[in-house]
């Protein structure tokens, strides 16, 4: 099963935030790695930010089940940004692009579609009560 998710942020609206709210802001949102590599550059930031978003609304989840930090982008040997969800097993393929004023993100997420790795993801995003009861596929 394929989830999509988008997201586009202007990048001065992040720019306001980190000279409100700076290391706070950064710590709370951002992974070191991530930190580090941005090194409080605006649109680097906001990129990441909105692939945070994206990937979460790839997963189904929005921000419940899965925090900022549990989402971390990283770089690829290629050089391309890569996703890391720590904590989570799932394949997930984003694109990040900014231009002067915004930023963008588009992430798809495969999920596993197998009775019991439907019953695994579920739980694993949802958690055991919360989960929604959804009809599964027969077991063939």
């Amino acid at each position: 099963m394929l989830g999509t998710g988008v997201d586009l942020i202007e990048i001065e609206r992040v720019a306001g935030v980190l000279e409100r709210h700076g290391e706070r802001f950064l710590r709370r949102v951002f992974t070191p790695g991530e930190i580090a590599y941005c090194r409080g550059r605006a649109p680097n930031l906001a990129a990441r930010f909105a692939a945070k978003e994206a990937v979460m609304k790839s997963l189904g989840t929005g921000f419940r089940g899965v925090g900022w930090r549990d989402v971390e982008v990283v770089r690829a040997p290629s050089g391309a940004p890569s996703p890391r969800l720590h904590g989570r097993a799932l394949r997930i393929a984003i694109s990040l692009s900014h231009s002067r004023g915004f930023a963008v993100a588009f992430a798809v997420a495969s999920r596993p579609d197998t009775v019991d790795s439907l019953a695994a993801t579920s739980a694993t995003l949802w958690g055991e009560s919360t989960a929604p009861q959804a009809a599964l596929p027969a077991a063939s």
